[in-house]
């Protein structure tokens, strides 16, 4: 098969784009360092030629909702347009788990995302995930007044290369529309990961416990964000991960 990967070399990206070669598939990734522009869609058109599924992996880093609206609409827009106009017959775009109950900064991105691929006339699917393991590590280094601190929430956290696994067996398959969720193999209090990223780093100051406010804050801490019972599952536990760290 011949995939093509938006966000090809990000976190995600560059797993389901080695997974994808390991495969024995052609993986095109489209992203600025490969000429392409996702928001203009500069680039895309040639890059799209003889694609049998786009996996879109694409990401921005903001808390804006402004920001993610306008990047998740915008490279979804560009790349709707340039696969009706290459015959591409599969759109596979990763999103969140619980994503509605916090519909603002960065999730109101991904749910206008969800809405224009369900929209869309370009055969889809969604896979919705939970936070990865690295989501500790993101927490821990977005400091607070220069603080670093440990957000309260309950989440089930999973490991990205599983994500960009099952990403790829999806791509193989023929479109599913609302795939089954993808969670973590257990809950984890998103606090003590934070502090147990943090010890892992060697970092030993204290690092309090703090209430995120607003939507995503309350739907942290309710368990709104976990998977559903019906949730596929992956393997590898925070534990894990943590030990695997370089600096661990």
């Amino acid at each position: 098969m011949r995939l093509a990967i938006a966000g090809g070399t990000g976190m995600t990206g560059v797993h389901v784009t080695a997974i994808a070669r390991e495969r024995g598939h052609e993986a095109v990734v489209l992203s600025r360092r490969t000429g392409v522009e996702l928001l203009s869609g500069a680039g895309l058109a040639g890059a799209l030629e003889g694609v049998d599924a786009v996996v879109d992996v694409a990401n921005v880093t903001t808390a804006k909702p402004d920001v993610s609206v306008m990047f998740f609409a915008g490279a979804t827009k560009s790349l709707l347009s340039a696969e009706r106009a290459a015959g591409v017959p599969h759109h596979l775009v990763l999103t969140i788990v619980g994503a509605e109950a916090a519909p603002d900064g960065y999730y109101a991105g991904k749910l206008v995302q969800e809405r224009l691929v369900a929209d869309g006339d370009v055969p889809w699917t969604i896979l919705r995930t939970t936070q990865f393991h690295e989501f500790a590590a993101m927490m821990f280094h977005r400091t607070h007044a220069g603080a670093h601190v440990a957000p309260a929430g309950r989440v089930q956290p999973v490991a990205v290369r599983e994500v960009a696994a099952h990403l790829v067996d999806l791509a193989e398959q023929v479109p599913a529309g609302r795939a089954a969720e993808l969670g973590g193999p257990r809950e984890e209090s998103l606090a003590d990961m934070v502090r147990r990223y943090a010890h892992a780093i060697g970092h030993r100051a204290p690092v309090p416990v703090v209430n995120t406010p607003g939507a995503l804050g309350r739907a942290f801490r309710s368990g709104a964000l976990l998977p559903g019972a019906d949730a596929l599952r992956g393997t590898q536990t925070f534990d894990e991960w943590l030990d695997a760290l370089p600096d661990a």
